[in-house]
């Protein structure tokens, strides 16, 4: 889909939602065994259609074929570090957009190490993370706690602007505000939850959202923030009477099903400015 230039954000965030809804594009995911089922609903309830798949022997096939190509480290293993390698590759050879979530980047040297790699070699085109996992893309001394974050977004503000134009990639920190960037653009996203933080896996799904909106929106950045609004709307909408985390995760999918433009535009709460 080509959007036109006078689009505002919010009449492309809803567009986008309506073309992952139209176009049904296949998104590839390589991520952890705690998350497969969950991320696989949350994108069928978007509207998009997820593959999960690792294997060495087709992976660069899918990839290559697909709308979009989502690694996420949480349980690595080196047969799967081979295949996301393989899965990028691919997917950057045939100008498919890969979304990197480097899933307790700093928690240990592994992680650490792969999730640096795959940024440096895989080109993401979305690197979506927590603030402790951003920081530990670019600093030795940033610590996570198992795969939660220990620092806030706006200590990761900076180090997200320098991974972006370093890379020349797009960077989104997630947290209770999220925090997208460029490098050129920036923009803070004030939509979500607290829920959001007590179930497994929201954030990958977050990032498989991304893949999504990245499948039928050409510029990554508007991909990134409108993939977080969509998300963050969809969890207040799960959460609008204090249901308990379970109950809420079941609602959660609901609301990516039916969240519709008129949530969007009542709901978004969004500041962009350009970077200094």
């Amino acid at each position: 889909m080509v959007y036109p230039f006078c689009m505002t954000m919010i009449d492309q965030i809803s567009a986008g939602l309506q073309a992952v809804r139209a176009q049904r594009p296949l998104i590839h995911n390589i991520t952890n065994y705690v998350v497969m089922n969950s991320t696989a609903n949350a994108l069928l309830a978007l509207g998009a259609s997820p593959v999960m798949a690792h294997a060495l022997e087709e992976v660069e096939e899918l990839a290559a074929n697909a709308g979009a190509v989502v690694l996420n480290i949480g349980t690595l293993s080196p047969p799967w570090i081979e295949a996301m390698f393989r899965a990028g590759r691919a997917a950057r050879t045939h100008g498919v957009p890969v979304v990197l979530d480097p899933v307790g980047a700093g928690a240990t040297s592994l992680r650490t190490r792969t999730a640096r790699r795959l940024l440096a070699e895989a080109g993401p085109t979305v690197v979506r993370g927590n603030a402790s996992e951003i920081l530990a893309l670019l600093e030795d001394e940033a610590h996570a706690r198992g795969v939660d974050s220990r620092h806030t977004v706006d200590q990761a503000r900076a180090a997200a602007l320098q991974l972006a134009r370093a890379h020349q990639t797009v960077v989104a920190v997630t947290g209770p505000e999220d925090f997208v960037t460029d490098g050129t653009r920036q923009a803070r996203i004030r939509n979500g939850h607290p829920l959001m933080a007590r179930i497994t896996g929201s954030g990958c799904a977050a990032s498989a959202i991304i893949g999504a909106l990245a499948a039928v929106q050409p510029d990554p950045y508007t991909a990134a923030v409108a993939g977080l609004v969509v998300f963050g709307i969809a969890g207040e909408m799960a959460a609008t009477d204090l249901p308990l985390p379970g109950t809420f995760q079941v609602r959660l999918i609901d609301a990516l099903d039916e969240i519709e433009e008129s949530e969007l535009r009542r709901g978004i709460r969004l500041d962009e400015k350009p970077t200094a």
